[in-house]
């Protein structure tokens, strides 16, 4: 990482659905004592827990994150502590404090404490109606109407303030909807992806709370861990954005998720029945360019939707006899 090999990682929202399963993998490579992993409220998973330390922090207090720091002399963060864009929308005051106020608490940090490194995911959420939603290139404008995209907007631009006024290296993405056979989804608008395996396998049957045409891009969690460590494994002289990079591994709507699950589960029926969740996947571009992340850092993804729902039937089915 920036050319030096880390000794001490916290990873904040390591309870969360990319966070649990970032810090585990972290911990494969650095070893489990030089893995921190940090949460809110959310009790550690047994793997988590048993792999390395784990701290309770509030993000939204400074002191809290610097306390971490120090006790452990940590030199990179990995912040994943965020509320998620259904949630932020119910809650949108809380929102913008853990969003917003958590992002420069550890930026503060940061530069306080010279850090080496620090990676902050961004979001598809970034982009707005005014974006055009099909490929949407790395450089367009952005006006989201969430609280979520609204603190990621901003939080991309202060991720580039930072790097440019302190020389801290702040290196971020711009995530897609996340598809994880490990963790349960955590109030996202993408959350359906990920429910929908859960029900077909459970039930047989599952409502969508989108439409069966709306079409988002997505990724499946083993290339969203392999994409933040490939980001920050990547020479400084290769990274050239400093806001956010766009990221996808596939695109795909919500009935052709439902087909490619009935080649598994013929059985299987799904019925639509939009929420208010409709209103923000329509705002949100429906394929990505992330040519500038393949040709900077070498980005390239190794699931497409066959591989993703082949291998997420598989892993929940085997869990399931286990229990």
């Amino acid at each position: 990482m920036s050319g030096k090999t880390p000794r001490r990682i916290l990873v904040t929202g390591a309870t969360g659905q990319i966070g649990s399963e970032l810090t585990v993998e972290l911990r494969k490579m650095y070893g489990g004592d030089n893995v921190i992993a940090a949460g809110h409220r959310r009790k550690p998973s047994e793997k988590l827990a048993k792999s390395g330390p784990f701290e309770y922090v509030d993000v939204s207090d400074r002191d809290s994150i610097g306390k971490i720091v120090e006790k452990y002399d940590v030199d990179s963060i990995f912040h994943l502590a965020s509320v998620l864009s259904a949630v932020g929308e119910e809650k949108p005051q809380l929102a913008w404090k853990v969003n917003m106020g958590g992002l420069y608490n550890v930026l503060e940090v940061a530069r306080e404490r010279e850090l080496t490194m620090v990676f902050w995911p961004s979001s598809i959420a970034v982009f707005g109606q005014e974006a055009t939603r099909v490929n949407t290139p790395q450089n367009t404008v952005l006006i989201p109407r969430t609280m979520y995209g609204v603190a990621k907007v901003a939080g991309e631009l202060l991720c580039n303030y930072y790097f440019l006024r302190f020389g801290l290296d702040v290196r971020g993405v711009r995530y897609p909807g996340i598809i994880s056979s490990e963790t349960l989804p955590g109030g996202g608008t993408t959350d359906y992806a990920v429910e929908i395996f859960y029900e077909a396998l459970k039930k047989k049957q599952y409502t969508c709370f989108v439409r069966e045409d709306t079409m988002l891009p997505m990724m499946y969690m083993p290339d969203c861990i392999k994409a933040a460590i490939d980001l920050m494994e990547a020479d400084p002289s290769r990274i050239k954005c400093r806001t956010s990079y766009n990221l996808t591994g596939m695109s795909f709507s919500a009935g052709e998720l439902a087909a490619e699950i009935r080649k598994h589960i013929p059985e299987f029926e799904c019925e639509y029945k939009p929420d208010f969740r409709q209103k923000i996947a329509d705002s949100w571009p429906m394929s990505i360019d992330d040519g500038v992340a393949r040709e900077e850092w070498g980005w390239k993804p190794t699931y497409d939707l066959a591989d993703m729902t082949k291998d997420m039937i598989e892993k929940l089915t085997e869990r399931a006899r286990q229990t």
